[in-house]
């Protein structure tokens, strides 16, 4: 019988000399209240009745949502919702010992964690005015990082990440902001009609000049071949004349037969071409000689110059 409460007993201490540990948790052990070691994820061994298990440890991440206000440069209440991401630094013992002990119980640490992150926001709120916080998340995020992570550390702990998944005002400043944001939209439109408007008008303007710039210069080019085509044809003209006269002189004949043909060529071009205009002619035979004169005159003025 006594045989029998021995191998109880042996056995009962052995099953309690065996702790499971799970993957991501690290045990703290304790002897008559005092920290002796750390076990780490797997079977571990320890003494019964001597050695406990004060705490669990567990080194995964962590998230916890938070609502908190601030107050700005200018008077504004600021309201956030954010979710913040930890967990503990590493695995280290002297780590796991700050975890364990720094903190009466995971409810006093929780509640001091998230009193200093919102005493960080409030603090980096109260140095902007509220138009400026929708700009700045970034900034605010960056802010209480730089701030915490070294208080965060002597606690054994690491901030990842805070998101600031909400920023919000209170109603009559969300209405003034959309009025502002509407009127600044308003203001846009209208210089971007004013600059379409003056662009289209810039654009004719300009579209006309060339138009006008490129008639005169057409019509200018106009006259100046029609010039220099009536310029030569007078050449034409007086070249032919010229032949037609020398011609007649070494034939010994009146050059005036040249002047009496052109007279007789333009009465038939007056008659065939008139289309039915009235045209006074001096037809007589004193009116004929008195033209064939005048044209000798001018013959005879335009050899004389050459």
């Amino acid at each position: 019988m006594i045989g029998f409460i021995l191998f109880l007993i042996l056995l009962l201490f052995v099953f309690l000399s065996f702790v499971t540990v799970k993957q991501g948790t690290i045990a703290v052990i304790t002897m008559f209240g005092k920290y002796r070691r750390i076990l780490h994820p797997g079977l571990n061994f320890r003494i019964p009745f001597l050695e406990a298990i004060f705490s669990r440890v567990s080194i995964q991440n962590r998230a916890i949502e938070m609502e908190f206000q601030a107050i700005t440069q200018d008077q504004a209440n600021v309201y956030f919702k954010a979710m913040l991401v930890y967990s503990v630094l590493d695995s280290n013992e002297e780590t796991i010992k700050n975890v364990a002990f720094k903190f009466m119980d995971e409810k006093n640490f929780t509640q001091a964690l998230i009193r200093t992150i919102e005493g960080s926001v409030r603090g980096f709120v109260a140095t902007k005015k509220q138009a400026e916080i929708l700009l700045l998340r970034r900034e605010i995020v960056d802010d209480v990082k730089d701030s915490l992570d070294n208080t965060l550390e002597t606690w054994g702990f690491h901030l990842i990440d805070l998101q600031l998944n909400d920023i919000m005002f209170d109603a009559e400043i969300t209405a003034s902001m959309a009025k502002v944001v509407a009127s600044n939209n308003l203001k846009a439109a209208a210089e971007n009609e004013g600059q379409a408007l003056l662009i289209t008008k810039t654009k004719a303007a300009e579209a006309e000049g060339n138009a006008i710039k490129i008639a005169a210069t057409a019509e200018r080019e106009a006259a100046q071949l029609k010039g220099q085509g009536l310029a030569l044809f007078r050449e034409e003209v007086a070249k032919g004349m010229t032949e037609a006269a020398e011609k007649m002189r070494e034939a010994n004949l009146d050059t005036s037969l040249i002047l009496f043909s052109m007279w007789t060529e333009s009465i038939k071009e007056f008659a065939e071409k008139g289309q039915g205009n009235v045209i006074f002619l001096d037809g007589s035979t004193e009116g004929m000689q008195k033209s064939i004169q005048q044209m000798m005159a001018m013959n005879s003025m335009a050899n004389s110059s050459k």
